[in-house]
């Protein structure tokens, strides 16, 4: 529901976020070393598949809704489960869509099926752009102090798991799952058919996101109408894995992406707050419901009560008005 706030991560969500991730990183090392890959691949494949299906047809739905001629019969559905009787009927899940939706659907299902058989890497960042997408929907830190708490605690946890042993890169290889993209080093050798990737995690796209790191409203809290901090952190993010992708090649090893973008990310709006002199500003600043930019929450439900009966009258009031349609997704990272 656009209406409504983004969660925000606080401050002390970020202190611990490293924590749980390098325990989940480890534990999932473990599985792999313990048991059969195959195995664990196959459910991960299963669990991303239906995941990467309802997270595609999200992003898609916008854009495809413009191919959609005017006089398309677009007929509107709800989903409606609930659990008791009466007075202590509770909803489960309240969800509204229509057939365009539907159609967003099937069309991410056969990307699904694509990527379930063949596991090819255009399936692979297709579904992991889409992943991508919606964290930064999700993710948001209403300041900036939070922000560099959050990627200071994962520039350590990057360095450790990726110079200090080899987990990181043990994970990211055996793991089969669109949780990284991938780009084909010799695609012009192979094509299509290339097998010789380079990778970068999704979490290093979503975490140094310009919008979701606190200093992207900043300026409007001042009451300027300017995009400065966005564009500086948008620059900032592109120096930072360039050059990641240049060390890269120069000593012909993995490297932790966080190592340049962390710095790139904090350092180039910092210089820019000092330059203009607005540092204190800059880290006293919270965002507020006013500067919050609205994005969908994608795991909120309309509520609705009454007895079937009366939510079949009102579904039907609804179809003879014409309304907005809402703009809603079934997927919840």
């Amino acid at each position: 529901n656009s209406s409504e706030m983004p969660e925000t991560i606080t401050s002390r969500d970020a202190a611990r976020f490293p924590i749980v991730a390098s325990c989940t990183l480890l534990g999932l090392y473990l599985f792999f070393k313990i048991f059969s890959q195959e195995y664990i691949n196959l459910l991960l494949s299963m669990y991303f598949f239906v995941l990467g299906i309802l997270a595609l047809s999200h992003t898609i739905s916008p854009m495809m809704n413009r191919f959609f001629p005017a006089n398309f019969p677009n007929k509107q559905y709800q989903l409606l489960f609930t659990q008791g009787s009466g007075e202590s009927k509770e909803e489960i899940v309240n969800y509204e869509f229509d057939t365009k939706d539907l159609v967003c659907l099937a069309l991410s299902s056969i990307v699904g099926v694509w990527y379930l058989l063949r596991k090819h890497w255009i399936a692979n960042n297709l579904f992991g752009l889409a992943f991508s997408l919606n964290g930064v929907e999700l993710l948001h830190l209403n300041n900036v102090s939070t922000g560099c708490i959050l990627l200071g605690g994962l520039f350590i946890y990057d360095v450790f798991w990726v110079f200090g042993t080899n987990v990181m890169v043990t994970v990211a290889k055996s793991f089969e799952a669109p949780i990284k993209l991938v780009f084909p080093q010799d695609l012009l050798e192979k094509g299509l058919e290339a097998d010789n990737f380079a990778m970068l995690g999704l979490g290093d796209i979503v975490i140094p996101d310009p919008r979701s790191l606190g200093s992207a409203p900043f300026p409007y809290s001042l009451k300027k109408n300017t995009h400065t901090y966005f564009y500086t952190s948008f620059v900032a993010y592109i120096f930072g894995l360039g050059l990641t992708i240049f060390i890269m090649h120069i000593f012909k090893h993995a490297q932790p992406a966080l190592l340049y973008l962390v710095p790139a990310c904090i350092g180039f709006p910092l210089l820019v707050a000092l330059a203009k002199g607005e540092v204190t500003e800059m880290f006293s600043y919270e965002s507020s419901a006013e500067i919050l930019p609205h994005t969908p929450r994608l795991t909120h439900f309309p509520t609705v009560s009454g007895s079937p009966a009366s939510l079949a009258d009102s579904m039907q009031q609804k179809l003879s008005c014409p309304r907005r349609r809402r703009q809603q997704s079934p997927s919840a990272m």
